[in-house]
């Protein structure tokens, strides 16, 4: 994967909503209500917090994909930082 290609995927997380990205799942994190991804929290108790950003709402899909969405975020910026990291080690 080229320094490029990394920078463009890089580009489209900063470009996302801000902050963390946390599933919250009927039945698991809140009682009612539908699942949806919250954003720019810490944590699923943070849904009080005013600096809290727009929730995202998906339509479709499983629980698993709402897991799986919200946490590629955390986890893409993971593997690009360890991609970095294991490339120079090789250069």
């Amino acid at each position: 994967m080229t320094e490029s290609e990394l920078n463009e995927i890089e580009r489209r997380i900063n470009n996302s909503t801000k902050g963390n990205w946390i599933p919250m799942i009927e039945g698991i994190t809140h009682d009612s209500g539908s699942d949806f991804i919250m954003t720019n929290v810490d944590n699923s108790d943070d849904f009080k917090n005013p600096e809290r950003g727009q929730d995202i709402e998906l339509n479709g899909g499983t629980k698993d994909d709402i897991v799986f969405i919200a946490n590629a975020k955390q986890d893409i910026q993971k593997l690009i930082a360890e991609i970095r990291k294991l490339k120079n080690k090789t250069e």
